[in-house]
């Protein structure tokens, strides 16, 4: 899976891009190029789509499709686990209830998703706590923020400017990072340094000694994507 946003409709922390990416002998790409990359990765069964000059999404099909909780949101028996996460997020961001970090913190199983709400001009990603999918966010060429699961690809596209994204968190363009697990604690971003000695982006952590006043709990008539910024 591979994203990329114009930097004017994501805002990743300041601390993921690192001024070594621009020093060192291997510069970032722009987002064409990591894209081009991408592809040549996964040649096949590979789906791309771009969103004028806003975004860019690449997916590939897995051969065994996720075909849990398709009755609770109205799905055919073809639906794939991407038509499910839309869905949800439809669903749960216009008419749910419940905060943002109770929702994905409800989700069973190893998870990553990133989606891109084109009629808000929103990014909203989240990865599961257990470890068992890999993540990963860099800083592209031109500013624009790159989410990827393929290592490969975000070292190639991100130079040092990138980091794994953090378990147990989700990311939201207009409000920030945040632990889904622990939502009441603030995020300390922690230097990455790589085995050159340069600093590599940041690892984001729980600060557990400083807390947040207050969780807003949504309502039904108030979009449950928005959450108070740390």
């Amino acid at each position: 899976m591979l994203a990329i946003f114009h930097k004017a409709f994501a805002h990743p922390p300041e601390e993921l891009n690192s001024p070594a990416s621009h020093k060192s002998s291997k510069k970032p790409k722009l987002p064409e190029e990591t894209l081009n990359e991408f592809l040549s990765h996964h040649p096949h069964n590979t789906f791309s789509m771009s969103f004028a000059n806003a975004a860019v999404l690449a997916y590939v099909r897995p051969e065994s499709p996720y075909l849990v909780h398709q009755r609770q949101y109205g799905l055919s028996k073809g639906s794939n686990e991407a038509m499910f996460v839309i869905e949800a997020y439809r669903t749960l961001r216009d008419r749910g209830p419940y905060p943002a970090d109770q929702v994905v913190k409800d989700l069973d199983g190893s998870f990553a998703f990133v989606i891109y709400d084109s009629k808000a001009g929103t990014v909203f990603t989240a990865l599961g706590s257990d470890g068992g999918v890999k993540l990963y966010w860099g800083i592209a060429a031109d500013g624009s923020v790159v989410i990827s699961d393929d290592l490969d690809v975000i070292k190639e596209g991100c130079a040092k400017s990138f980091a794994p994204f953090p378990t147990g968190f989700m990311f939201h363009s207009e409000q920030g990072l945040m632990s889904f697990e622990h939502p009441m604690n603030k995020i300390r971003a922690m230097p990455r340094v790589d085995s050159e000695g340069m600093i590599c982006g940041a690892n984001f952590k729980v600060d557990v000694y400083t807390r947040v006043n207050s969780i807003p709990r949504v309502g039904s008539e108030t979009n449950w994507t928005h959450w108070e910024s740390h």
